[in-house]
Parts: structure tokens; C-alpha cells; sequence
């Protein structure tokens, strides 16, 4: 039993059949019918947009017995044959497949043959970009000055790779993606033709799988209709592409706002049973994050491809703009390593719980949170009536630790230097600075902990508790091992310690250290200046000492 595929057997035979590219038709048709007809054509743009469908209407408006114009009459026996690829003078071929230098001289050679039907011999050459550089200069000097009976169409999915010398000498006309509502009304005019009985859910569904290529939409339509008997239902569509439906969506995006863990394990659960496409997901999930941070930004006309329009609004409200922007930064970044994680599952429940664990502070306004992350509780949403805002997530500090008498007191390694604070250079400080510094001199640390010491403020000391904030954007410093050996050596002095992720104001270690020595330095340079003799040698040669070339050993 012969079949002919929906791609094949919807493909255009008019420029007014076409989908889309009416800047494309537009251009071609105005030419024709003008008369001022390049020689060369290069059309580029993604799989499945219309490149080699366009190629072929254009040789037949040129070749069709009734006469060139912009409307074949698609009856004669030329446009017959162009449209069966049987056609004499139309000559397609496969650059992918004859890269070689002597693969287009033998077409070349023929060039200057008088076509044997037509009025124009038409060399369609398809992923052009594929000729090897020799194949390219063969063709060179033909593509710029042809016999006037010949046309030359040239098709690209990378346009990038071909040469310059190349470019200059076509017609250049760029493709579009097509748009969801493009493709959609193209297969609801298919399927209505063929007597298909269909869901608008599915076609859309189908319409977002192909991401702008028709071919692709069709070719999924064939499979949709087998996989269905014959029907196109949305619940067998999305098991076939491998997606969830809107309302799945709408309740892992509800769980992640609510901070639902109950509900958030059971939708992963629920998800995990399926044949899901988890890179699809992400891109669905991000997709509806910036659904909602449109609408927070654009107002209520804004609506969503993916969830209920109560849905997006609900989020809209309950969510910050500063979580969503955070939510999609996050998905982003999971997307692009989910092909790092041990399968697409892990990855992708990976990403819920880091969407989950992490929230914007007001470094301003927020209580500190410790380093190793707050304790969550679990707040219900409000009702959708209510107030808007994301849920609070409330911290609770862990005790702090008590000092230890079994802890020896760290001592630096034989022949290190030992650590002084930046105190002792006679900067006059004051506040728990000098205190937090001495102690952490006298603490003699080194590697991973002298490195994350460095760069912590002292907030205040309260009975013997130390707390010193981290700025956020150093928070890989404070590795276990770092944070470990810095509690056991201050611990062992007597004090304890909470260290928190926080912006505030005052010097760290490293900051009030380059500042004495940058002072120390225009100290010395004044001093180096005010000598006789360094005085007489500038006046002698009109020298002049390089500001910071000085060093100092310490």
C-alpha cells in the first residue's frame, strides 16, 4: 500500500500556498513580474522553513509553458514534472553528498548547454555550505557571470561557513522560524481536509514540539496520527512527545511557590512514572517563568501558552519579581547541565530542590543567615484573594558551639611565617576589629582557613561570641574543611564563633592590610623624596620617581 506523508503531500505548489515568508514571496514575485530576475539565489534558514519549496516555485514560474510570471499554472507538463522532480532542466543537487572539486566541474561543464525543455536550466544545490573550498572555487566564476539561460539556487542551514566571494555574487533571502500560530493554522487546515478528527490542546502541543519548522510539525502530525488510530488527542500526543499536560505544570510551579515539599515530592514522583523529555521540561518551566515575570512587568494582558490564566495569575501575585528572575536564572543554568548529571531525572529534581533551597535577601533588612543555610518551615499559600508577596522563610541559628577542652591550640608548621595582625603595622583601630584580628593572629592559621579569615568582617563579640559576617559572593571560600579548622582555633582560645552570609559595612583582614601597606608605602615615598641626595639626582637628570614602583619587604 502506498502512502505519501503529510509533509510531501501538503508541500506548496504556489507562492501563495506558502506559510509565512511573505518577505521572502513578496521580493521574488515583485521581481518576476518586473522582470529583474538576479541569476543567483541563495536562500538560508533553518530545517523545514521553505528554502527548497520556494526553489522549485521559482523554476517553475520561470519554465511554465503558459509563460513566466509569478503564478504557475501548476497544470502544464512542466510544472507537472517539476513538482514529480522528473524535470530535465531542473537540477538538484545534494551538496552534502558531492563535495568534491571534480563533482562540480562535471556540472560546471554543462553549464553552457542550451536547456532541453525550458527556458532556463535551474542548478538547485541544497546545503550548499558542505562544498569543499576547491568545490567553491570551481564554481566562482561561473556563479558570477552564468550563460544567460541559467539560474543558480542555492539552499543553507549555515550560511556562516560559506566564503565571502560566495555571498557577494547571490541574492541573499534569510528564512524565518515560523510562528506557533502559523504552524497551528496550517495543521488544523490539514487535518480538517483530511478528515482527522483533532484536539486544539494537541495541535498545540504539536505546534510547540516542532519549534518553528512546518516539515518537523508535519512529520510529528504523521506520527501523532498513527500513535492515536487515526485521531489526534492531547493526552496521547503529550505521552508520545514525551511532555506533561498544563494542569502537571501548573501544580509543580504552585509547589515550588508554596514551598510545598509534600506536594512538590509527589508531583516528582508522579513525573518520574512517565516517558517525560526532562530537557523539555526545563524549557517549558522556564518558559513559564518568564510568562510571569511578564506579566508582574506588562500588566494582565499577558497570557500564558502553558498553564490556566488563574494559574499564571496566582503566581504573578505570590511570587517577588527578584524570586522569579532567580527561579528562571536557575532553571537556565539547570538546563544547560542536566547532560552533566548522572541521568536527566536526577538532574532535573536537582534543580526543583536548588529552586527550592535558595531566596533573594535584602542584605539591608534580612536577620543574618548562617552559612550552612537556614531551617525551613513549610507556609501554606495565601488564598488567591489574598495578599501578594512570596511566602516568608524564616531562619532559625543554630546553638553556638560551646568551647571544648579536649581541643589543642592550633600551632602554625615549623618554619612558617607567623601571622600578624594588620593592627600591629600602627593603625590606630578601633571597635571589636583589633580584637577579632589579634585573636585570629594568635590563632595561627594557615591555608584554607587563614584564606577565609582574610576576608570575614567582625560584626560584634558578645560574652565571648564572636560574629563575623561573609560577603555572599565569597561563600565558596567558606568550604567544611575552612569553616572547621577556623571553629577548632578559635574555639581553643576561649571564644566561639558564628560566621553569616552577609553584606555589611567595615574592613576584612586583606582589606585593612592593603590599606596599611598602601599607606606605609606613600609614607616611605615621602620620606625617599625629602632626601638631599635623591632631591639633587631628580633636579640633575629632571627625573621623576613612578607612583607605586616602590616596594616594601613587609
Amino acid at each position: 500500500m502506498s502512502y505519501l506523508v503529510l509533509a510531501r503531500k501538503w508541500r506548496p505548489r504556489r507562492f501563495g500556498e506558502l506559510v509565512g515568508q511573505q518577505h521572502v514571496v513578496r521580493a521574488l514575485v515583485n521581481g518576476i513580474e518586473t522582470g529583474r530576475l538576479h541569476h543567483a539565489f541563495l536562500f538560508t534558514g533553518t530545517r523545514g522553513v521553505g528554502k527548497t519549496t520556494i526553489a522549485r516555485i521559482l523554476a517553475k514560474a520561470l519554465n511554465c509553458e503558459r509563460g513566466v510570471g509569478s503564478e504557475p499554472c501548476g497544470e502544464c507538463s512542466t510544472c507537472l514534472d517539476i513538482d514529480a522532480g522528473r524535470y530535465v532542466d531542473l537540477l538538484e543537487i545534494d551538496a552534502a553528498s558531492r563535495t568534491k572539486v571534480d563533482d562540480t566541474r562535471e556540472i560546471l561543464d554543462n553549464v553552457i548547454y542550451a536547456p532541453a525543455r525550458g527556458r532556463y536550466k535551474v542548478y538547485l544545490i541544497d546545503e550548499v555550505h558542505m562544498l569543499s573550498t576547491s568545490s567553491f572555487n570551481a564554481l566562482l566564476k561561473t556563479l558570477e557571470e552564468p550563460p544567460p539561460h541559467v539560474k543558480f539556487l542555492l539552499a543553507t542551514t549555515d550560511p556562516q561557513k560559506l566564503p565571502v566571494t560566495v555571498l557577494s555574487r547571490c541574492l541573499q533571502f534569510s528564512l524565518k522560524r515560523l510562528s506557533r500560530i502559523e504552524i497551528e493554522g496550517q495543521i488544523r487546515r490539514i487535518l480538517e481536509a483530511e478528515g482527522v478528527a483533532f484536539e486544539d490542546a494537541a495541535v498545540a502541543l504539536v505546534a510547540r514540539a516542532a519549534e518553528g519548522s512546518l516539515r518537523d510539525a508535519l512529520s510529528l502530525l504523521d506520527q501523532a496520527i498513527a500513535f492515536g488510530g487515526g485521531a489526534v488527542h492531547h493526552a496521547e500526543v503529550a505521552e508520545m512527545l514525551g511532555t506533561i499536560d498544563r494542569k502537571a505544570l501548573a501544580a509543580l510551579a504552585l509547589a515550588l511557590a508554596n514551598e510545598d515539599r509534600a506536594a512538590l515530592r509527589t508531583e516528582l514522583a508522579r513525573i518520574g512514572e512517565l516517558s517525560v523529555d526532562y530537557p523539555g521540561l526545563l524549557a517549558e518551566l522556564l518558559a513559564l517563568w518568564h510568562e510571569v515575570a511578564a506579566r508582574q512587568a506588562f500588566g494582565e494582558d499577558i497570557e500564558s501558552r502553558f498553564v490556566d490564566p488563574a494559574v499564571l495569575a496566582g503566581l504573578a501575585e505570590r511570587l517577588a519579581p527578584e524570586v522569579v528572575q532567580l527561579y528562571y536564572q536557575l532553571s537556565l543554568q539547570a538546563r544547560r547541565d542536566i547532560d552533566l548529571a548522572p541521568d536527566h531525572r536526577t538532574g532535573f529534581e536537582m534543580a526543583m530542590l536548588r529552586l527550592l533551597a535558595f531566596q533573594p535577601v535584602d542584605a539591608a533588612t534580612a536577620p543574618p543567615t548562617p552559612v550552612g543555610g537556614p531551617v525551613r518551615s513549610q507556609p501554606s499559600l495565601p488564598p488567591a484573594g489574598g495578599p501578594g508577596g512570596i511566602p516568608s522563610r524564616p531562619s532559625a541559628s543554630p546553638a553556638p558551639a560551646q568551647p571544648s577542652a579536649q581541643l589543642a591550640v592550633a600551632t602554625p608548621m615549623p618554619g612558617a611565617r607567623p601571622v600578624q595582625p594588620p593592627a600591629a603595622s600602627g593603625i590606630a583601630e578601633g571597635g571589636p576589629a583589633d580584637g577579632w584580628f589579634g585573636l585570629v593572629a594568635r590563632a595561627g592559621l594557615r591555608g584554607p582557613a587563614l584564606a577565609l579569615a582574610q576576608q570575614l568582617r567582625p560584626i560584634d563579640c558578645v560574652d565571648g561570641l564572636w560574629r563575623v559576617a561573609l560577603a555572599p559572593v565569597l561563600d565558596g571560600l567558606a568550604t567544611p574543611l575552612a569553616r572547621r579548622e577556623l571553629e577548632n582555633a578559635v574555639v581553643a582560645t576561649g571564644a566561639r564563633l558564628e560566621i553569616v552570609l552577609r553584606a555589611v559595612e567595615g574592613e576584612t583582614w586583606a582589606e585593612r592590610e592593603a590599606r596599611s601597606r598602601g599607606e606605609r608605602a606613600q609614607a616611605a615615598e615621602r620620606k625617599l623624596m625629602s632626601d638631599p641626595a635623591v632631591a639633587g639626582v631628580i633636579r640633575e637628570f629632571d627625573a621623576s620617581m613612578v607612583p607605586g614602583s616602590l616596594r616594601l619587604d613587609s
